[in-house]
Protein backbone atom coordinates (compact mmCIF):
# COMPACT_ATOMS: atom_id res chain seq x y z
CA UNK A 1 0.00 0.00 0.00
CA UNK A 2 2.89 2.35 0.76
CA UNK A 3 4.34 1.68 -2.71
CA UNK A 4 0.96 2.30 -4.35
CA UNK A 5 0.45 5.59 -2.52
CA UNK A 6 4.05 6.75 -3.00
CA UNK A 7 4.22 5.99 -6.72
CA UNK A 8 0.80 7.48 -7.47
CA UNK A 9 1.39 10.60 -5.39
CA UNK A 10 4.95 11.19 -6.61
CA UNK A 11 3.90 11.02 -10.25
CA UNK A 12 0.95 13.32 -9.63
CA UNK A 13 3.16 15.77 -7.69
CA UNK A 14 5.53 15.88 -10.67
CA UNK A 15 2.67 16.65 -13.04
CA UNK A 16 1.40 19.41 -10.76
CA UNK A 17 4.95 20.77 -10.59
CA UNK A 18 5.02 20.98 -14.37
CA UNK A 19 1.67 22.67 -14.52
CA UNK A 20 2.25 25.11 -11.65
CA UNK A 21 5.58 26.44 -12.90
CA UNK A 22 3.66 28.17 -15.64
CA UNK A 23 1.10 29.73 -13.30
CA UNK A 24 3.84 31.02 -11.02
CA UNK A 25 5.75 32.64 -13.89
CA UNK A 26 2.85 34.49 -15.52
CA UNK A 27 4.60 37.86 -15.38
CA UNK A 28 7.78 36.51 -17.01
CA UNK A 29 5.82 34.50 -19.60
CA UNK A 30 3.84 37.60 -20.62
CA UNK A 31 7.04 39.58 -21.25
CA UNK A 32 8.84 36.72 -23.03
CA UNK A 33 6.14 35.35 -25.34
CA UNK A 34 3.72 38.29 -25.67
CA UNK A 35 6.15 41.18 -26.09
CA UNK A 36 4.05 42.52 -28.96
CA UNK A 37 1.20 43.47 -26.59
CA UNK A 38 0.92 46.23 -24.01
CA UNK A 39 1.48 45.32 -20.32
CA UNK A 40 -2.17 44.70 -19.40
CA UNK A 41 -3.01 42.81 -22.59
CA UNK A 42 0.16 40.70 -22.31
CA UNK A 43 -0.60 39.84 -18.70
CA UNK A 44 -4.19 38.86 -19.54
CA UNK A 45 -2.94 36.80 -22.51
CA UNK A 46 -0.51 34.92 -20.25
CA UNK A 47 -3.30 34.27 -17.72
CA UNK A 48 -5.53 33.05 -20.55
CA UNK A 49 -2.75 30.76 -21.73
CA UNK A 50 -2.48 29.37 -18.20
CA UNK A 51 -6.19 28.63 -18.54
CA UNK A 52 -5.76 27.05 -21.99
CA UNK A 53 -3.87 24.17 -20.39
CA UNK A 54 -6.88 23.60 -18.17
CA UNK A 55 -9.31 23.89 -21.09
CA UNK A 56 -7.78 20.79 -22.69
CA UNK A 57 -8.03 18.73 -19.51
CA UNK A 58 -11.59 17.46 -20.16
CA UNK A 59 -10.45 16.14 -23.55
CA UNK A 60 -7.60 14.26 -21.86
CA UNK A 61 -10.09 13.03 -19.26
CA UNK A 62 -12.27 11.50 -21.98
CA UNK A 63 -9.42 9.91 -23.94
CA UNK A 64 -7.50 8.48 -20.98
CA UNK A 65 -10.70 7.70 -19.10
CA UNK A 66 -11.75 5.38 -21.92
CA UNK A 67 -8.29 3.77 -21.96
CA UNK A 68 -8.37 3.35 -18.18
CA UNK A 69 -11.83 1.77 -18.16
CA UNK A 70 -11.05 -0.59 -21.03
CA UNK A 71 -7.32 -1.39 -20.86
CA UNK A 72 -6.47 -0.64 -17.23
CA UNK A 73 -5.60 2.11 -14.78
CA UNK A 74 -1.82 1.64 -14.76
CA UNK A 75 -1.14 2.08 -18.48
CA UNK A 76 -3.30 5.20 -18.72
CA UNK A 77 -1.54 7.20 -16.06
CA UNK A 78 1.91 5.98 -17.13
CA UNK A 79 1.25 7.53 -20.54
CA UNK A 80 0.06 10.80 -19.01
CA UNK A 81 3.25 11.38 -17.04
CA UNK A 82 5.36 10.85 -20.17
CA UNK A 83 3.33 13.37 -22.16
CA UNK A 84 3.37 15.96 -19.39
CA UNK A 85 7.09 15.65 -18.78
CA UNK A 86 7.97 15.89 -22.47
CA UNK A 87 5.86 19.02 -23.01
CA UNK A 88 7.25 20.77 -19.93
CA UNK A 89 10.85 20.01 -20.84
CA UNK A 90 10.23 21.35 -24.35
CA UNK A 91 9.04 24.73 -22.99
CA UNK A 92 12.56 25.29 -21.63
CA UNK A 93 13.86 25.49 -25.21
CA UNK A 94 11.15 27.53 -26.93
CA UNK A 95 12.23 30.72 -28.74
CA UNK A 96 11.08 34.10 -27.39
CA UNK A 97 8.77 36.50 -29.23
CA UNK A 98 11.77 38.65 -30.18
CA UNK A 99 13.52 35.62 -31.68
CA UNK A 100 10.67 34.00 -33.59
CA UNK A 101 7.74 36.42 -33.61
CA UNK A 102 4.25 34.89 -33.68
CA UNK A 103 5.67 31.34 -33.88
CA UNK A 104 6.84 31.70 -30.27
CA UNK A 105 3.39 32.00 -28.60
CA UNK A 106 1.97 29.41 -31.02
CA UNK A 107 4.53 26.82 -29.89
CA UNK A 108 3.87 27.73 -26.25
CA UNK A 109 0.12 27.31 -26.74
CA UNK A 110 0.74 23.89 -28.31
CA UNK A 111 2.84 22.76 -25.33
CA UNK A 112 0.17 24.02 -22.91
CA UNK A 113 -2.45 22.03 -24.79
CA UNK A 114 -0.35 18.86 -24.47
CA UNK A 115 0.15 19.55 -20.76
CA UNK A 116 -3.56 20.01 -20.18
CA UNK A 117 -4.40 16.92 -22.24
CA UNK A 118 -1.98 14.81 -20.18
CA UNK A 119 -3.11 16.12 -16.80
CA UNK A 120 -6.71 15.38 -17.81
CA UNK A 121 -5.90 11.68 -17.63
CA UNK A 122 -3.57 11.83 -14.64
CA UNK A 123 -5.67 12.74 -11.65
CA UNK A 124 -8.51 10.29 -12.18
CA UNK A 125 -6.10 7.40 -12.71
CA UNK A 126 -4.06 8.13 -9.59
CA UNK A 127 -7.08 8.69 -7.32
CA UNK A 128 -8.89 5.58 -8.57
CA UNK A 129 -5.78 3.41 -8.43
CA UNK A 130 -5.13 4.29 -4.78
CA UNK A 131 -8.80 4.04 -3.75
CA UNK A 132 -9.24 0.64 -5.36
CA UNK A 133 -6.26 -0.65 -3.38
CA UNK A 134 -7.36 0.89 -0.08
CA UNK A 135 -9.39 -0.55 2.81
CA UNK A 136 -12.89 1.06 2.95
CA UNK A 137 -12.33 2.63 6.36
CA UNK A 138 -9.01 4.24 5.29
CA UNK A 139 -9.97 5.36 1.79
CA UNK A 140 -10.16 9.07 2.67
CA UNK A 141 -6.75 8.96 4.32
CA UNK A 142 -5.12 6.98 1.48
CA UNK A 143 -6.46 9.13 -1.36
CA UNK A 144 -5.65 12.34 0.52
CA UNK A 145 -1.98 11.64 -0.28
CA UNK A 146 -2.88 12.00 -3.96
CA UNK A 147 -4.53 15.32 -3.04
CA UNK A 148 -1.50 16.53 -1.08
CA UNK A 149 0.66 15.87 -4.12
CA UNK A 150 -0.75 19.15 -5.47
CA UNK A 151 0.87 20.91 -2.51
CA UNK A 152 4.19 19.14 -3.11
CA UNK A 153 4.05 20.05 -6.80
CA UNK A 154 3.27 23.70 -6.13
CA UNK A 155 5.85 23.90 -3.33
CA UNK A 156 8.48 22.34 -5.59
CA UNK A 157 7.67 24.78 -8.39
CA UNK A 158 7.88 27.80 -6.07
CA UNK A 159 11.09 26.51 -4.45
CA UNK A 160 12.92 25.95 -7.74
CA UNK A 161 11.80 29.38 -8.98
CA UNK A 162 12.87 31.08 -5.74
CA UNK A 163 16.27 29.36 -5.60
CA UNK A 164 17.00 30.03 -9.27
CA UNK A 165 15.98 33.68 -8.99
CA UNK A 166 18.10 34.09 -5.83
CA UNK A 167 21.21 32.61 -7.46
CA UNK A 168 21.14 34.39 -10.80
CA UNK A 169 19.29 37.60 -9.86
CA UNK A 170 15.98 38.98 -11.10
CA UNK A 171 17.34 40.47 -14.34
CA UNK A 172 19.02 37.24 -15.46
CA UNK A 173 16.02 35.18 -14.36
CA UNK A 174 13.64 37.26 -16.47
CA UNK A 175 16.06 37.18 -19.41
CA UNK A 176 16.90 33.46 -19.60
CA UNK A 177 17.01 31.59 -16.26
CA UNK A 178 13.20 31.19 -16.17
CA UNK A 179 13.92 28.19 -18.43
CA UNK A 180 15.73 26.30 -15.63
CA UNK A 181 12.59 25.26 -13.65
CA UNK A 182 11.16 23.78 -16.86
CA UNK A 183 14.41 21.96 -17.71
CA UNK A 184 14.66 20.46 -14.20
CA UNK A 185 11.46 18.52 -14.92
CA UNK A 186 13.35 15.91 -16.98
CA UNK A 187 14.94 14.46 -13.83
CA UNK A 188 11.59 14.35 -12.04
CA UNK A 189 10.09 12.64 -15.09
CA UNK A 190 12.66 9.84 -14.94
CA UNK A 191 11.92 9.20 -11.25
CA UNK A 192 8.15 9.19 -11.80
CA UNK A 193 8.29 6.76 -14.72
CA UNK A 194 10.61 4.42 -12.82
CA UNK A 195 8.26 4.34 -9.82
CA UNK A 196 5.14 3.77 -11.90
CA UNK A 197 6.70 0.92 -13.88
CA UNK A 198 6.94 -1.02 -10.59
CA UNK A 199 3.16 -0.97 -10.08
CA UNK A 200 0.66 -3.69 -10.98
CA UNK A 201 -2.98 -3.27 -12.02
CA UNK A 202 -5.59 -2.29 -9.39
CA UNK A 203 -7.40 -5.30 -7.84
CA UNK A 204 -10.92 -4.00 -8.55
CA UNK A 205 -10.20 -3.51 -12.25
CA UNK A 206 -8.24 -6.78 -12.53
CA UNK A 207 -11.14 -8.74 -11.01
CA UNK A 208 -13.66 -7.04 -13.29
CA UNK A 209 -11.48 -7.69 -16.34
CA UNK A 210 -11.03 -11.35 -15.42
CA UNK A 211 -14.80 -11.76 -15.14
CA UNK A 212 -15.28 -10.15 -18.54
CA UNK A 213 -17.24 -7.26 -17.06
CA UNK A 214 -15.10 -4.37 -18.33
CA UNK A 215 -17.08 -1.73 -20.20
CA UNK A 216 -16.97 -1.97 -23.99
CA UNK A 217 -18.49 1.49 -24.45
CA UNK A 218 -17.47 3.76 -21.54
CA UNK A 219 -18.83 6.94 -23.16
CA UNK A 220 -22.24 5.46 -23.86
CA UNK A 221 -22.48 4.02 -20.36
CA UNK A 222 -21.12 7.04 -18.51
CA UNK A 223 -22.98 9.76 -20.40
CA UNK A 224 -25.75 7.93 -22.26
CA UNK A 225 -27.37 6.25 -19.25
CA UNK A 226 -29.23 8.62 -16.93
CA UNK A 227 -28.27 6.72 -13.79
CA UNK A 228 -24.61 7.51 -14.50
CA UNK A 229 -25.06 10.88 -16.20
CA UNK A 230 -26.92 12.30 -13.21
CA UNK A 231 -23.93 11.36 -11.03
CA UNK A 232 -21.61 13.19 -13.43
CA UNK A 233 -23.78 16.32 -13.21
CA UNK A 234 -24.08 16.00 -9.44
CA UNK A 235 -20.31 15.64 -9.01
CA UNK A 236 -19.70 18.77 -11.06
CA UNK A 237 -22.28 20.95 -9.32
CA UNK A 238 -21.73 19.73 -5.75
CA UNK A 239 -17.95 19.43 -5.54
CA UNK A 240 -16.16 20.59 -8.65
CA UNK A 241 -17.64 24.10 -9.02
CA UNK A 242 -16.36 24.88 -5.52
CA UNK A 243 -13.09 23.05 -6.08
CA UNK A 244 -12.40 25.22 -9.13
CA UNK A 245 -13.38 28.41 -7.34
CA UNK A 246 -11.90 27.84 -3.87
CA UNK A 247 -8.61 26.07 -4.63
CA UNK A 248 -7.50 28.21 -7.55
CA UNK A 249 -8.44 31.43 -5.77
CA UNK A 250 -6.50 30.35 -2.68
CA UNK A 251 -3.35 29.28 -4.49
CA UNK A 252 -3.29 31.22 -7.79
CA UNK A 253 -5.57 34.23 -8.06
CA UNK A 254 -4.31 35.39 -4.70
CA UNK A 255 -0.82 35.55 -6.27
CA UNK A 256 -2.17 37.63 -9.17
CA UNK A 257 -3.95 39.92 -6.69
CA UNK A 258 -0.83 40.50 -4.60
CA UNK A 259 1.44 41.03 -7.60
CA UNK A 260 -0.74 43.14 -9.89
CA UNK A 261 -2.92 45.12 -7.48
CA UNK A 262 -1.08 45.19 -4.16
CA UNK A 263 2.32 45.61 -5.88
CA UNK A 264 4.05 43.05 -3.65
CA UNK A 265 7.45 41.96 -4.98
CA UNK A 266 7.62 38.43 -6.52
CA UNK A 267 10.15 37.12 -3.96
CA UNK A 268 7.87 37.96 -1.04
CA UNK A 269 4.91 36.39 -2.83
CA UNK A 270 6.94 33.21 -3.38
CA UNK A 271 7.96 33.10 0.28
CA UNK A 272 4.46 33.48 1.74
CA UNK A 273 2.95 31.12 -0.84
CA UNK A 274 5.59 28.48 -0.12
CA UNK A 275 4.84 28.73 3.60
CA UNK A 276 1.09 28.44 3.01
CA UNK A 277 1.60 25.53 0.59
CA UNK A 278 3.84 23.67 3.05
CA UNK A 279 1.17 24.05 5.74
CA UNK A 280 -1.51 22.85 3.35
CA UNK A 281 0.30 19.55 2.73
CA UNK A 282 -0.50 18.43 6.28
CA UNK A 283 -4.16 19.42 6.19
CA UNK A 284 -5.08 17.46 3.06
CA UNK A 285 -4.23 14.32 5.02
CA UNK A 286 -5.88 15.59 8.23
CA UNK A 287 -9.18 16.27 6.47
CA UNK A 288 -8.96 13.04 4.45
CA UNK A 289 -8.54 11.14 7.74
CA UNK A 290 -11.39 13.12 9.33
CA UNK A 291 -13.70 12.22 6.45
CA UNK A 292 -13.10 8.54 7.28
CA UNK A 293 -14.44 9.26 10.77
CA UNK A 294 -17.37 11.66 10.28
CA UNK A 295 -18.09 11.47 6.54
CA UNK A 296 -17.03 13.17 3.32
CA UNK A 297 -19.99 15.54 3.04
CA UNK A 298 -19.70 17.55 6.30
CA UNK A 299 -15.95 18.07 5.86
CA UNK A 300 -16.21 19.29 2.27
CA UNK A 301 -19.30 21.42 2.96
CA UNK A 302 -17.48 23.08 5.85
CA UNK A 303 -14.51 23.96 3.64
CA UNK A 304 -16.49 25.49 0.80
CA UNK A 305 -18.75 27.43 3.20
CA UNK A 306 -15.72 28.89 5.02
CA UNK A 307 -14.29 30.09 1.69
CA UNK A 308 -17.62 31.59 0.63
CA UNK A 309 -17.85 33.65 3.82
CA UNK A 310 -14.17 34.69 3.79
CA UNK A 311 -13.56 35.80 0.18
CA UNK A 312 -14.24 39.51 0.63
CA UNK A 313 -13.07 39.91 4.26
CA UNK A 314 -9.92 37.90 3.51
CA UNK A 315 -8.84 39.94 0.48
CA UNK A 316 -9.54 43.22 2.29
CA UNK A 317 -7.39 42.04 5.21
CA UNK A 318 -4.70 41.00 2.75
CA UNK A 319 -4.56 44.53 1.30
CA UNK A 320 -4.19 46.06 4.77
CA UNK A 321 -1.45 43.57 5.68
CA UNK A 322 0.54 43.56 2.42
CA UNK A 323 0.22 47.19 1.34
CA UNK A 324 -1.16 49.32 4.19
CA UNK A 325 -0.25 52.53 2.35
CA UNK A 326 -2.56 51.53 -0.51
CA UNK A 327 -5.39 50.73 1.90
CA UNK A 328 -4.90 54.07 3.67
CA UNK A 329 -4.80 56.04 0.44
CA UNK A 330 -7.90 54.28 -0.90
CA UNK A 331 -9.81 55.15 2.26
CA UNK A 332 -8.50 58.71 2.61
CA UNK A 333 -8.49 59.74 -1.05
CA UNK A 334 -10.71 57.46 -3.15
CA UNK A 335 -10.31 57.81 -6.89
CA UNK A 336 -13.29 58.86 -9.03
CA UNK A 337 -13.36 58.94 -12.82
CA UNK A 338 -15.88 61.41 -14.23
CA UNK A 339 -16.52 60.68 -17.90
CA UNK A 340 -19.11 60.48 -20.62
CA UNK A 341 -20.14 56.78 -20.65
CA UNK A 342 -20.12 56.81 -24.46
CA UNK A 343 -16.44 57.78 -24.31
CA UNK A 344 -15.53 54.65 -22.31
CA UNK A 345 -14.70 51.19 -23.68
CA UNK A 346 -14.61 47.89 -21.81
CA UNK A 347 -11.09 47.76 -20.29
CA UNK A 348 -10.48 44.21 -21.46
CA UNK A 349 -8.28 43.44 -24.45
CA UNK A 350 -6.83 39.90 -24.39
CA UNK A 351 -5.44 40.13 -27.94
CA UNK A 352 -3.97 43.63 -27.68
CA UNK A 353 -5.70 44.97 -30.81
CA UNK A 354 -7.93 47.63 -29.25
CA UNK A 355 -6.48 51.13 -29.11
CA UNK A 356 -7.67 52.80 -25.89
CA UNK A 357 -7.28 56.40 -27.10
CA UNK A 358 -10.38 58.25 -25.91
CA UNK A 359 -9.99 60.50 -22.86
CA UNK A 360 -11.90 58.02 -20.69
CA UNK A 361 -9.99 55.00 -21.97
CA UNK A 362 -6.61 56.62 -21.36
CA UNK A 363 -7.48 57.37 -17.72
CA UNK A 364 -8.94 53.95 -17.01
CA UNK A 365 -6.10 52.10 -18.78
CA UNK A 366 -3.57 53.94 -16.62
CA UNK A 367 -5.49 53.17 -13.43
CA UNK A 368 -5.89 49.50 -14.41
CA UNK A 369 -2.15 49.20 -15.02
CA UNK A 370 -1.47 50.93 -11.69
CA UNK A 371 -3.80 48.55 -9.84
CA UNK A 372 -5.83 51.43 -8.39
CA UNK A 373 -9.56 51.06 -7.66
CA UNK A 374 -11.85 53.81 -8.87
CA UNK A 375 -15.52 54.74 -8.83
CA UNK A 376 -17.36 55.98 -11.91
CA UNK A 377 -19.19 59.28 -12.21
CA UNK A 378 -21.27 60.33 -15.22
CA UNK A 379 -20.11 63.50 -16.93
CA UNK A 380 -22.02 65.55 -19.55
CA UNK A 381 -22.01 64.25 -23.11
CA UNK A 382 -18.81 65.09 -24.95
CA UNK A 383 -16.95 66.11 -21.78
CA UNK A 384 -13.27 65.23 -21.39
CA UNK A 385 -12.69 62.57 -18.74
CA UNK A 386 -11.32 63.72 -15.39
CA UNK A 387 -9.70 61.75 -12.56
CA UNK A 388 -10.43 63.13 -9.10
CA UNK A 389 -8.21 62.18 -6.17
CA UNK A 390 -7.39 63.92 -2.89
CA UNK A 391 -9.14 67.14 -3.86
CA UNK A 392 -7.21 67.33 -7.12
CA UNK A 393 -8.78 66.96 -10.57
CA UNK A 394 -6.58 65.74 -13.41
CA UNK A 395 -8.01 66.21 -16.89
CA UNK A 396 -7.32 63.60 -19.52
CA UNK A 397 -6.80 64.19 -23.24
CA UNK A 398 -8.35 62.70 -26.34
CA UNK A 399 -5.98 60.94 -28.76
CA UNK A 400 -8.68 59.64 -31.06
CA UNK A 401 -7.81 60.00 -34.73
CA UNK A 402 -4.15 60.76 -34.07
CA UNK A 403 -1.31 58.74 -35.62
CA UNK A 404 -0.07 55.94 -33.38
CA UNK A 405 3.14 57.72 -32.38
CA UNK A 406 1.32 60.94 -31.46
CA UNK A 407 -1.36 59.01 -29.54
CA UNK A 408 1.39 57.33 -27.55
CA UNK A 409 2.86 60.73 -26.62
CA UNK A 410 -0.55 61.93 -25.43
CA UNK A 411 -1.10 58.80 -23.34
CA UNK A 412 2.36 59.08 -21.79
CA UNK A 413 1.73 62.73 -20.89
CA UNK A 414 -1.63 61.96 -19.27
CA UNK A 415 -0.26 58.94 -17.41
CA UNK A 416 2.56 61.06 -15.97
CA UNK A 417 0.05 63.60 -14.60
CA UNK A 418 -2.14 60.86 -13.16
CA UNK A 419 0.85 59.17 -11.53
CA UNK A 420 1.98 62.45 -9.95
CA UNK A 421 -1.51 63.09 -8.54
CA UNK A 422 -1.77 59.54 -7.17
CA UNK A 423 1.67 59.82 -5.55
CA UNK A 424 0.73 63.14 -3.96
CA UNK A 425 -2.47 61.55 -2.59
CA UNK A 426 -0.41 58.79 -0.94
CA UNK A 427 -0.84 55.96 -3.44
CA UNK A 428 2.39 53.87 -3.38
CA UNK A 429 4.12 52.67 -6.54
CA UNK A 430 5.05 49.44 -4.73
CA UNK A 431 4.30 47.74 -1.43
CA UNK A 432 6.76 48.80 1.27
CA UNK A 433 8.45 45.67 2.74
CA UNK A 434 9.12 47.53 6.00
CA UNK A 435 5.39 48.08 6.56
CA UNK A 436 4.22 44.62 5.53
CA UNK A 437 2.51 42.55 8.21
CA UNK A 438 3.66 39.10 7.08
CA UNK A 439 2.08 37.25 10.05
CA UNK A 440 -1.29 38.75 9.07
CA UNK A 441 -0.71 37.84 5.42
CA UNK A 442 0.01 34.26 6.46
CA UNK A 443 -3.04 34.23 8.75
CA UNK A 444 -5.27 35.20 5.81
CA UNK A 445 -3.65 32.57 3.61
CA UNK A 446 -4.05 30.01 6.40
CA UNK A 447 -7.83 30.49 6.46
CA UNK A 448 -7.99 29.94 2.70
CA UNK A 449 -5.69 26.91 3.09
CA UNK A 450 -8.07 25.37 5.65
CA UNK A 451 -11.04 26.00 3.34
CA UNK A 452 -9.27 24.56 0.28
CA UNK A 453 -7.84 21.48 2.02
CA UNK A 454 -11.10 20.65 3.82
CA UNK A 455 -12.77 20.58 0.42
CA UNK A 456 -9.98 18.89 -1.54
CA UNK A 457 -8.72 16.40 1.06
CA UNK A 458 -11.77 14.05 1.01
CA UNK A 459 -12.77 14.88 -2.56
CA UNK A 460 -10.93 12.01 -4.32
CA UNK A 461 -12.47 9.37 -2.06
CA UNK A 462 -15.93 10.88 -2.50
CA UNK A 463 -15.63 10.96 -6.29
CA UNK A 464 -14.37 7.39 -6.51
CA UNK A 465 -17.15 6.14 -4.21
CA UNK A 466 -19.81 7.99 -6.23
CA UNK A 467 -19.26 6.10 -9.52
CA UNK A 468 -19.49 2.40 -10.53
CA UNK A 469 -16.27 0.53 -11.38
CA UNK A 470 -17.17 -0.11 -15.03
CA UNK A 471 -17.12 3.58 -15.97
CA UNK A 472 -15.36 5.10 -12.96
CA UNK A 473 -12.30 6.47 -14.78
CA UNK A 474 -14.33 8.10 -17.58
CA UNK A 475 -17.23 9.35 -15.47
CA UNK A 476 -15.07 10.70 -12.65
CA UNK A 477 -12.47 12.43 -14.80
CA UNK A 478 -14.81 14.57 -16.89
CA UNK A 479 -16.58 16.56 -14.12
CA UNK A 480 -13.33 16.83 -12.18
CA UNK A 481 -11.47 18.42 -15.06
CA UNK A 482 -14.33 20.64 -16.18
CA UNK A 483 -14.49 21.95 -12.62
CA UNK A 484 -10.77 22.39 -12.06
CA UNK A 485 -10.02 23.16 -15.71
CA UNK A 486 -12.78 25.41 -16.97
CA UNK A 487 -13.88 26.89 -13.65
CA UNK A 488 -10.61 26.84 -11.70
CA UNK A 489 -8.06 27.32 -14.44
CA UNK A 490 -9.73 30.50 -15.64
CA UNK A 491 -10.18 32.05 -12.16
CA UNK A 492 -7.08 34.31 -12.52
CA UNK A 493 -8.03 35.22 -16.11
CA UNK A 494 -11.69 36.11 -15.54
CA UNK A 495 -11.17 37.67 -12.11
CA UNK A 496 -8.40 39.93 -13.44
CA UNK A 497 -10.48 40.77 -16.53
CA UNK A 498 -13.49 41.69 -14.35
CA UNK A 499 -11.30 44.00 -12.25
CA UNK A 500 -9.91 45.80 -15.31
CA UNK A 501 -13.43 46.12 -16.73
CA UNK A 502 -15.16 47.36 -13.56
CA UNK A 503 -12.38 49.32 -11.89
CA UNK A 504 -12.65 47.75 -8.42
CA UNK A 505 -9.78 45.46 -7.40
CA UNK A 506 -12.21 43.25 -5.42
CA UNK A 507 -14.78 42.84 -8.21
CA UNK A 508 -13.02 39.74 -9.56
CA UNK A 509 -14.02 37.79 -6.45
CA UNK A 510 -17.60 37.55 -7.70
CA UNK A 511 -16.41 34.87 -10.15
CA UNK A 512 -15.31 32.28 -7.53
CA UNK A 513 -18.15 33.34 -5.20
CA UNK A 514 -20.78 32.40 -7.79
CA UNK A 515 -19.37 28.90 -8.37
CA UNK A 516 -18.75 28.26 -4.68
CA UNK A 517 -22.33 29.19 -3.84
CA UNK A 518 -23.63 26.69 -6.42
CA UNK A 519 -21.65 23.91 -4.74
CA UNK A 520 -22.64 24.89 -1.19
CA UNK A 521 -26.34 24.61 -2.07
CA UNK A 522 -25.99 21.44 -4.16
CA UNK A 523 -23.82 19.65 -1.60
CA UNK A 524 -26.10 20.61 1.30
CA UNK A 525 -29.30 19.40 -0.35
CA UNK A 526 -28.44 16.81 -3.02
CA UNK A 527 -25.06 15.10 -2.45
CA UNK A 528 -25.37 11.75 -0.62
CA UNK A 529 -22.82 10.59 1.94
CA UNK A 530 -20.47 8.08 0.25
CA UNK A 531 -18.14 7.09 3.11
CA UNK A 532 -17.58 3.33 3.26
CA UNK A 533 -19.36 2.43 0.03
CA UNK A 534 -18.08 -0.79 -1.62
CA UNK A 535 -16.18 -0.13 -4.86
CA UNK A 536 -16.93 -3.37 -6.69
Amino acid sequence: MRTVVAASSAGTAFEWYDFFIFGSLTQVISKTFFAGLNDTAGYIAALALFGVGFAFRPLGALVFGKIGDQAGRKGAFLATVLLMGGATFAIAFLPTYQQAGIISPILLILMRCVQGFALGGEYGGAAIYVAEHSAPDRRGWSTSWVQTSAAFGLFGALLVILVTRSIVGTAAFDAWAWRIPFAVSIGLLAISVWMRLKLSESPAFAAMKEEGQASKAPYAEAFGQWKNLKLVILAFLSMMCAQGGVWYTAFFYIQTFMEKFLKVDPVTINEVMMTATAISAVFYVVFGWLSDRIGRKPVMLGGMTLALLFYFPGFHLLEKAANPALAEASAKAPVVVAADPKDCSLQFDPVGKTAFVTSCDIVKSALANAGVSYANETAPAGATAVMKVGGVAVASENAKGLPKAEAKVVKTRVEARLKAALTKAGYPAKADPARMNKPMMLAVLFVFVIAATALFGPLAACLVELFPTRVRYTALSLPYHIGTGWVGGFVPFFAFAIVTAVGNIYAGLWYPIAFTLISVLTTAFLLPETRGRPLN
